[in-house]
């Protein structure tokens, strides 16, 4: 990733395209959240058969040892009542006894394996080593995808003002990308690099986190009789932990018989809008279901983490496959918001890709790409070099976040010096170069004091190759 310039730029520094009209009349359109997964009521309600739940009680038991109910209900977060209608059925297979039976009934009884269900958990294990919250059905998690999708998407120019107010960037910008979010489809950013187009990833995840609402994604879900876990703490970023606790997952007390009881299914978390970067590093595997052969059970690869939120994939044609099979791979989703991922088995699991996936390069897109792939891709975006009065509006701003005195001499330096006798510049250089002079400072135990003089012993460590 080299496009993190981390500049900022005041809303009222944000200047509009001469084609939008910003009126007072001007508010942002502020979506509806999604709604909330109903907490199941019945085993049926649930989307798992009796099978798939006894067995995740019985591997839970085999891994935890003796427990209540209520600790089976808050590991698999399932309400309690399907819990227990679950363990009725087990101990009547007399896979499963009560290890204790106190006059506070069912909090208090103490749940273990008996010698039958020592073997029986054993074997579920051995088949699958998943052991957490119950998985949600796959049709669940498509028909919950569908309401809180990307596609068609609201937008309009003061709503994305706001969500770019701390970025700099070309005032046409906002503009072209407007269209862009309210179709929900793919977009194409290309120009060198250096300019902002990891920037511009965020801030459309910024802008579906401030307008979109929150969304919901599942631990894990269950396809094809597979368990293929979801949920990423490194990128889902989690908004519920407080309700959470509230509800009793968190909670050592045990003596609340309504733990677990309330509106929403606790197998899903609520969390902000994701957005996954990718880049050189992509393959054609990191696209497919990660198998586990010890575990016997799938993690989902990153664009489907990326699901009601921003997929980047940077630097296009720089990845050590072949960009014309990374491209072909790409050809089915784009066209039908949909991938056909392929199980140990030989069967095919279909699931929703519904987000904004933005390809990023700094190569000429018709170079790495022909024309029936670029026609899939609906918006195509130029990141151009930022003009010489956006450098020096990069470059102040930098200064100020640094407490570093700005002198537009400096920038008359780095022009006559480099940027007017052919080298571009790049709205990430003013970062760069501050690096560099700190470095330097630092040092020789001075203050750092931009000078004409250290700013091009800066340049020339930077720019200047032999």
């Amino acid at each position: 990733m080299d496009d993190h310039p981390s500049e900022v730029l005041s809303s009222s520094q944000v200047v509009a395209h001469p084609s939008i009209a910003w009126t007072e009349s001007n508010t942002p359109v502020q979506a509806p959240p999604a709604p909330a997964p109903r907490s199941p009521r019945t085993l049926a309600e649930s989307g798992i058969s009796q099978g798939h739940l006894g067995d995740l009680l019985l591997k839970t038991l085999y891994v935890h040892g003796v427990l209540q109910a209520v600790d089976l209900a808050r590991l698999t977060r399932l309400p309690i009542g399907i819990v227990e209608e679950s363990l009725r059925k087990l101990k009547d297979q007399r896979l499963l006894d009560v290890r204790s039976n106190e006059p506070a009934g069912r909090i208090t009884n103490r749940f273990g394996l008996t010698e039958i269900g020592h073997g029986r958990a054993k074997e579920a294990v051995e088949n699958c080593r998943y052991v957490g919250p119950a998985p949600v059905s796959l049709e669940q998690y498509i028909e919950h995808c569908q309401l809180q999708r990307v596609t068609g998407t609201r937008c309009n120019p003061v709503a994305l003002r706001a969500a770019f107010k701390d970025y700099v960037m070309r005032p046409s910008m906002l503009s072209e990308l407007g269209p862009a979010i309210c179709s929900g489809k793919s977009i194409l950013l290309y120009g060198p690099p250096g300019n902002g187009k990891t920037v511009i990833a965020k801030g459309l995840g910024r802008f579906l986190s401030m307008f979109c609402g929150e969304i919901y994604v599942p631990y894990a879900i269950l396809a094809e009789n597979s368990i293929v876990t979801l949920f990423d703490p490194g990128i889902h970023q989690t908004t519920d932990d407080d309700d959470l606790h509230q509800r009793g997952i968190s909670s050592t007390d045990l003596s609340n018989p309504m733990i677990h009881e309330g509106p929403v299914d606790l197998r899903w978390r609520r969390i902000k809008r994701p957005v996954v970067y990718t880049g050189s590093e992509l393959n054609l595997d990191l696209l497919e279901l990660k198998y586990n052969k010890l575990a016997n059970f799938y993690n989902a690869p990153l664009h489907i983490k990326a699901n009601g939120g921003v997929f980047l994939i940077d630097d296009l044609g720089r990845q050590a496959i072949r960009t014309s099979d990374l491209l072909n791979r790409w050809s089915v989703p784009l066209e039908e918001g949909l991938d056909y991922l392929t199980l140990c088995t030989g069967r095919k699991c279909v699931l929703p890709l519904e987000q904004l996936t933005i390809f990023a390069t700094n190569l000429n897109p018709k170079e790495i790409a022909d024309d029936a792939f670029l026609r899939r891709i609906k918006h195509k975006l130029p990141i151009n070099p930022p003009s010489r009065e956006l450098f020096t509006v990069i470059f102040h701003l930098a200064c100020r976040q640094r407490d570093i005195a700005f002198d537009e001499s400096i920038v008359n330096v780095l022009f006559r010096n480099y940027y007017d006798k052919g080298r571009s510049p790049r709205a990430s250089d003013p970062r760069d170069l501050l690096e560099i002079a700190g470095s330097i400072c630092r040092f020789r135990e001075v203050p750092v004091v931009l000078t004409e003089e250290l700013i091009d012993e800066c340049a020339r460590q930077f720019f200047e190759v032999m």
